[in-house]
Protein backbone atom coordinates (compact mmCIF):
# COMPACT_ATOMS: atom_id res chain seq x y z
CA UNK A 1 0.00 0.00 0.00
CA UNK A 2 1.19 3.45 -1.11
CA UNK A 3 2.29 6.01 1.71
CA UNK A 4 0.34 9.05 1.84
CA UNK A 5 1.03 12.78 3.46
CA UNK A 6 -2.08 11.76 5.59
CA UNK A 7 -0.35 8.11 6.72
CA UNK A 8 2.82 10.04 7.88
CA UNK A 9 0.79 12.23 9.39
CA UNK A 10 -0.17 10.13 11.87
CA UNK A 11 2.92 9.57 13.76
CA UNK A 12 3.97 12.84 12.96
CA UNK A 13 1.28 15.48 13.57
CA UNK A 14 3.51 18.03 13.58
CA UNK A 15 6.35 18.17 11.09
CA UNK A 16 3.53 17.18 8.33
CA UNK A 17 1.23 20.22 7.94
CA UNK A 18 4.58 22.36 8.14
CA UNK A 19 6.23 20.05 4.89
CA UNK A 20 2.77 20.39 3.19
CA UNK A 21 2.66 24.22 3.83
CA UNK A 22 6.13 24.69 2.61
CA UNK A 23 5.06 22.44 -0.98
CA UNK A 24 2.10 24.86 -1.12
CA UNK A 25 4.21 27.73 -1.35
CA UNK A 26 6.60 26.46 -3.23
CA UNK A 27 9.33 27.25 -0.66
CA UNK A 28 11.13 23.94 0.27
CA UNK A 29 14.68 24.46 1.67
CA UNK A 30 17.22 23.31 -0.03
CA UNK A 31 18.54 21.27 2.73
CA UNK A 32 16.88 19.83 5.86
CA UNK A 33 17.94 18.02 8.79
CA UNK A 34 15.51 15.48 10.81
CA UNK A 35 16.00 15.11 13.66
CA UNK A 36 14.41 12.03 16.28
CA UNK A 37 14.79 8.83 17.26
CA UNK A 38 15.00 5.83 15.57
CA UNK A 39 11.61 4.60 14.70
CA UNK A 40 10.08 8.11 14.15
CA UNK A 41 9.84 7.64 10.66
CA UNK A 42 12.51 10.37 9.36
CA UNK A 43 14.10 7.40 6.53
CA UNK A 44 9.79 7.19 5.15
CA UNK A 45 9.51 10.99 5.27
CA UNK A 46 12.92 11.85 3.27
CA UNK A 47 11.88 9.05 0.99
CA UNK A 48 8.24 10.57 0.33
CA UNK A 49 9.83 14.25 0.07
CA UNK A 50 12.24 12.87 -2.49
CA UNK A 51 9.62 11.39 -4.04
CA UNK A 52 7.22 14.45 -4.35
CA UNK A 53 10.77 16.60 -5.39
CA UNK A 54 11.51 14.10 -8.19
CA UNK A 55 7.80 13.20 -9.59
CA UNK A 56 7.43 15.32 -12.62
CA UNK A 57 3.65 14.19 -12.83
CA UNK A 58 2.61 15.56 -9.55
CA UNK A 59 -0.64 18.58 -9.34
CA UNK A 60 -1.02 18.91 -5.66
CA UNK A 61 1.12 18.21 -2.41
CA UNK A 62 1.06 14.32 -3.02
CA UNK A 63 3.15 12.52 -5.65
CA UNK A 64 1.33 10.61 -8.49
CA UNK A 65 2.48 7.55 -7.27
CA UNK A 66 2.64 5.95 -10.73
CA UNK A 67 5.20 7.55 -12.75
CA UNK A 68 8.36 6.28 -13.72
CA UNK A 69 10.22 8.46 -10.97
CA UNK A 70 8.05 6.99 -8.54
CA UNK A 71 8.07 3.41 -9.21
CA UNK A 72 11.92 3.74 -9.67
CA UNK A 73 12.34 5.62 -5.92
CA UNK A 74 9.75 2.64 -4.50
CA UNK A 75 11.99 0.13 -6.24
CA UNK A 76 15.28 1.98 -4.71
CA UNK A 77 16.81 2.84 -8.49
CA UNK A 78 16.42 6.25 -9.61
CA UNK A 79 19.38 7.65 -10.92
CA UNK A 80 19.05 10.99 -9.39
CA UNK A 81 18.16 9.77 -5.78
CA UNK A 82 21.55 8.83 -3.58
CA UNK A 83 21.57 8.09 0.27
CA UNK A 84 24.67 7.93 2.09
CA UNK A 85 25.40 5.65 5.07
CA UNK A 86 27.66 5.31 8.09
CA UNK A 87 31.05 3.03 7.10
CA UNK A 88 32.73 1.77 9.80
CA UNK A 89 31.00 3.58 12.45
CA UNK A 90 31.51 7.10 10.62
CA UNK A 91 30.94 8.70 7.08
CA UNK A 92 34.48 10.11 5.06
CA UNK A 93 35.52 12.99 3.40
CA UNK A 94 35.82 10.25 0.25
CA UNK A 95 32.11 9.33 0.47
CA UNK A 96 30.96 12.87 0.23
CA UNK A 97 33.51 13.92 -2.73
CA UNK A 98 32.09 10.93 -4.18
CA UNK A 99 28.44 12.26 -3.90
CA UNK A 100 29.37 16.16 -5.01
CA UNK A 101 31.39 14.69 -7.99
CA UNK A 102 28.07 12.79 -8.69
CA UNK A 103 26.06 16.43 -8.19
CA UNK A 104 28.00 18.06 -10.43
CA UNK A 105 26.34 16.28 -13.54
CA UNK A 106 22.87 17.49 -13.69
CA UNK A 107 20.09 14.85 -13.43
CA UNK A 108 19.79 11.95 -15.55
CA UNK A 109 15.73 11.19 -15.43
CA UNK A 110 14.98 14.99 -14.52
CA UNK A 111 16.51 17.66 -13.93
CA UNK A 112 16.60 17.68 -10.04
CA UNK A 113 18.42 15.45 -7.58
CA UNK A 114 18.23 14.13 -4.22
CA UNK A 115 20.42 13.25 -1.64
CA UNK A 116 19.50 11.70 1.95
CA UNK A 117 22.41 11.04 4.57
CA UNK A 118 21.42 9.27 7.45
CA UNK A 119 23.70 9.37 10.72
CA UNK A 120 24.81 12.69 9.68
CA UNK A 121 25.98 13.15 13.65
CA UNK A 122 28.71 10.43 12.35
CA UNK A 123 30.17 12.34 9.89
CA UNK A 124 34.17 13.17 10.15
CA UNK A 125 35.53 16.86 10.48
CA UNK A 126 36.90 16.62 6.63
CA UNK A 127 33.63 15.41 5.77
CA UNK A 128 31.44 17.77 7.09
CA UNK A 129 34.12 20.78 5.26
CA UNK A 130 33.40 18.81 2.21
CA UNK A 131 29.24 19.14 2.27
CA UNK A 132 29.63 22.35 4.00
CA UNK A 133 30.27 24.13 0.49
CA UNK A 134 27.53 22.47 -1.33
CA UNK A 135 24.97 24.00 1.76
CA UNK A 136 26.30 27.12 1.60
CA UNK A 137 26.38 27.55 -2.35
CA UNK A 138 23.19 24.73 -3.43
CA UNK A 139 22.92 24.07 -6.65
CA UNK A 140 19.40 24.67 -8.43
CA UNK A 141 17.64 21.80 -8.34
CA UNK A 142 19.16 19.91 -5.68
CA UNK A 143 17.81 19.02 -2.23
CA UNK A 144 19.59 17.37 0.82
CA UNK A 145 17.96 15.82 4.03
CA UNK A 146 20.53 14.82 6.21
CA UNK A 147 19.08 12.43 9.61
CA UNK A 148 20.24 11.92 12.92
CA UNK A 149 19.11 10.46 16.05
CA UNK A 150 21.49 13.00 18.04
CA UNK A 151 21.59 16.65 16.78
CA UNK A 152 23.42 17.86 19.97
CA UNK A 153 26.31 15.53 18.30
CA UNK A 154 26.00 17.73 15.30
CA UNK A 155 28.73 20.74 14.73
CA UNK A 156 26.80 23.55 14.70
CA UNK A 157 28.37 24.56 10.89
CA UNK A 158 26.04 22.06 9.77
CA UNK A 159 23.17 22.81 11.98
CA UNK A 160 22.79 26.91 10.98
CA UNK A 161 22.89 25.64 7.67
CA UNK A 162 20.15 23.53 7.20
CA UNK A 163 15.95 23.76 8.29
CA UNK A 164 15.74 21.84 11.02
CA UNK A 165 12.67 19.67 12.00
CA UNK A 166 12.17 17.69 15.28
CA UNK A 167 10.46 14.10 14.98
CA UNK A 168 8.58 12.94 17.89
CA UNK A 169 9.13 9.34 19.13
CA UNK A 170 6.60 6.71 18.46
CA UNK A 171 3.72 6.15 20.55
CA UNK A 172 3.26 2.69 22.20
CA UNK A 173 -0.22 2.32 20.61
CA UNK A 174 1.44 3.28 16.99
CA UNK A 175 4.24 0.76 17.25
CA UNK A 176 1.70 -2.30 18.79
CA UNK A 177 -0.32 -1.59 15.63
CA UNK A 178 3.11 -1.83 13.43
CA UNK A 179 3.62 -5.37 15.21
CA UNK A 180 0.43 -6.53 14.64
CA UNK A 181 0.33 -5.47 11.03
CA UNK A 182 3.63 -7.53 11.01
CA UNK A 183 1.96 -10.30 12.43
CA UNK A 184 2.71 -10.78 15.74
CA UNK A 185 0.64 -11.52 18.28
CA UNK A 186 -0.96 -8.72 20.39
CA UNK A 187 0.43 -9.59 23.93
CA UNK A 188 3.85 -9.73 21.84
CA UNK A 189 3.62 -6.86 20.68
CA UNK A 190 2.94 -4.63 23.67
CA UNK A 191 6.24 -6.23 24.81
CA UNK A 192 8.30 -5.71 21.28
CA UNK A 193 7.10 -1.96 20.98
CA UNK A 194 8.04 -1.02 25.00
CA UNK A 195 11.62 -3.00 23.04
CA UNK A 196 12.33 -1.11 20.41
CA UNK A 197 10.60 2.25 18.79
CA UNK A 198 12.60 1.72 15.21
CA UNK A 199 10.23 0.24 12.40
CA UNK A 200 13.20 -0.88 10.70
CA UNK A 201 13.93 -3.67 12.32
CA UNK A 202 10.30 -4.86 12.15
CA UNK A 203 11.20 -7.92 9.79
CA UNK A 204 14.39 -8.66 11.61
CA UNK A 205 13.21 -9.41 14.69
CA UNK A 206 10.23 -11.04 14.12
CA UNK A 207 11.61 -13.26 10.91
CA UNK A 208 12.13 -16.70 13.01
CA UNK A 209 10.52 -15.88 15.96
CA UNK A 210 14.02 -14.23 17.18
CA UNK A 211 12.46 -11.93 19.62
CA UNK A 212 10.72 -14.89 21.02
CA UNK A 213 13.93 -16.92 21.42
CA UNK A 214 15.91 -14.10 23.01
CA UNK A 215 13.08 -12.59 25.60
CA UNK A 216 13.03 -16.80 26.72
CA UNK A 217 16.94 -17.10 26.86
CA UNK A 218 17.07 -12.95 28.97
CA UNK A 219 14.56 -14.50 31.17
CA UNK A 220 16.73 -17.73 31.76
CA UNK A 221 20.15 -15.38 32.43
CA UNK A 222 19.28 -13.20 34.46
CA UNK A 223 16.83 -15.57 36.60
CA UNK A 224 20.11 -17.48 37.15
CA UNK A 225 22.57 -13.70 38.06
CA UNK A 226 20.50 -13.84 41.10
CA UNK A 227 19.69 -17.43 41.68
CA UNK A 228 22.11 -19.89 40.32
CA UNK A 229 25.13 -18.06 39.65
CA UNK A 230 27.34 -20.10 37.98
CA UNK A 231 25.35 -21.04 35.53
CA UNK A 232 24.49 -17.84 34.30
CA UNK A 233 28.34 -17.53 32.56
CA UNK A 234 27.26 -20.98 31.27
CA UNK A 235 23.88 -19.85 29.45
CA UNK A 236 25.88 -16.91 27.89
CA UNK A 237 27.88 -18.94 26.49
CA UNK A 238 25.36 -21.53 25.64
CA UNK A 239 22.37 -19.35 24.66
CA UNK A 240 22.78 -15.92 24.61
CA UNK A 241 26.29 -15.50 22.23
CA UNK A 242 25.50 -17.73 19.40
CA UNK A 243 21.56 -16.49 19.04
CA UNK A 244 22.21 -12.57 19.36
CA UNK A 245 25.05 -12.54 16.65
CA UNK A 246 24.72 -9.11 14.95
CA UNK A 247 25.09 -5.91 16.36
CA UNK A 248 20.96 -4.93 16.42
CA UNK A 249 20.30 -8.22 18.64
CA UNK A 250 23.33 -7.22 20.60
CA UNK A 251 21.86 -3.96 21.50
CA UNK A 252 17.88 -5.36 21.67
CA UNK A 253 19.43 -7.89 24.07
CA UNK A 254 20.68 -5.46 26.44
CA UNK A 255 17.44 -3.47 26.20
CA UNK A 256 15.70 -6.25 27.17
CA UNK A 257 17.87 -6.38 30.16
CA UNK A 258 17.24 -3.19 31.28
CA UNK A 259 13.66 -3.63 30.53
CA UNK A 260 13.89 -6.55 33.01
CA UNK A 261 15.40 -4.94 35.96
CA UNK A 262 13.79 -1.78 35.35
CA UNK A 263 10.22 -4.12 35.97
CA UNK A 264 12.03 -5.79 38.86
CA UNK A 265 12.75 -2.69 40.35
CA UNK A 266 9.51 -1.02 39.96
CA UNK A 267 7.99 -4.31 41.91
CA UNK A 268 10.02 -4.01 44.48
CA UNK A 269 8.87 -0.35 44.90
CA UNK A 270 4.90 -1.48 44.21
CA UNK A 271 4.59 0.40 40.83
CA UNK A 272 3.37 -3.02 39.32
CA UNK A 273 1.14 -1.45 37.21
CA UNK A 274 2.09 -1.75 32.89
CA UNK A 275 4.95 -4.12 33.61
CA UNK A 276 6.94 -5.38 30.72
CA UNK A 277 7.28 -8.90 32.20
CA UNK A 278 4.34 -9.22 33.75
CA UNK A 279 4.85 -12.86 34.06
CA UNK A 280 7.83 -12.76 35.63
CA UNK A 281 6.44 -11.51 38.95
CA UNK A 282 6.90 -14.34 41.01
CA UNK A 283 10.38 -14.79 39.94
CA UNK A 284 10.99 -11.34 40.97
CA UNK A 285 9.59 -11.64 44.54
CA UNK A 286 11.71 -14.72 45.00
CA UNK A 287 14.74 -12.57 44.04
CA UNK A 288 13.54 -9.46 46.14
CA UNK A 289 14.32 -11.29 49.41
CA UNK A 290 17.72 -11.25 49.05
CA UNK A 291 18.25 -8.23 46.63
CA UNK A 292 17.96 -4.41 47.80
CA UNK A 293 16.72 -1.48 45.83
CA UNK A 294 20.18 0.12 45.81
CA UNK A 295 21.37 -3.48 44.19
CA UNK A 296 19.13 -2.94 41.38
CA UNK A 297 19.22 0.92 40.27
CA UNK A 298 23.25 -0.18 40.09
CA UNK A 299 22.11 -3.27 37.68
CA UNK A 300 20.50 -0.91 35.65
CA UNK A 301 23.37 1.92 35.78
CA UNK A 302 25.80 -1.27 34.59
CA UNK A 303 23.83 -1.90 32.17
CA UNK A 304 23.60 1.57 30.75
CA UNK A 305 27.23 1.00 30.84
CA UNK A 306 27.14 -1.70 28.80
CA UNK A 307 25.24 -0.54 26.03
CA UNK A 308 28.04 2.63 25.68
CA UNK A 309 30.64 -0.15 25.71
CA UNK A 310 29.06 -2.00 22.69
CA UNK A 311 28.56 1.39 21.20
CA UNK A 312 32.45 1.28 21.35
CA UNK A 313 33.24 -1.90 19.49
CA UNK A 314 33.97 -3.46 22.85
CA UNK A 315 33.48 -7.23 22.16
CA UNK A 316 30.14 -8.42 22.67
CA UNK A 317 31.75 -11.42 24.96
CA UNK A 318 33.33 -9.28 27.01
CA UNK A 319 30.64 -6.55 27.66
CA UNK A 320 28.42 -9.29 28.70
CA UNK A 321 30.79 -10.81 30.78
CA UNK A 322 31.56 -7.66 32.99
CA UNK A 323 27.58 -6.97 32.88
CA UNK A 324 26.99 -10.21 34.51
CA UNK A 325 29.80 -10.01 37.02
CA UNK A 326 28.78 -6.41 37.89
CA UNK A 327 25.03 -7.66 38.69
CA UNK A 328 26.25 -10.53 40.75
CA UNK A 329 28.70 -8.09 42.88
CA UNK A 330 25.77 -5.86 43.25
Amino acid sequence: MQQTWQDLEMAQPRVVPFLIASLKKDRLSHAYLFNGPAGSGKSAMAIYMAKRFLCRQATGVDPCQVCKDCMRIDHGNHPDLHKMTVDKQTIKKEQVTALQKEFSYRGMESQKKVYIIHDVDKMTASAINSLLKFLEEPTQGTLAILLTENREAVLSTLLSRTQQINFLAPSHENMVAQWMKAGVEERHAHFLAALTGNTALIKEVTDGDWSFQARGVVLQLMKEVYLKRDHAFLTLSDKWLPLLKERFQQQLGLEMIFLWLKDFLYMKIGKEKGLVYVDQLQVFAQIARSTSTQQISRGVEHVMEAKRHLNANVPIQLVMERLLFKIQEG
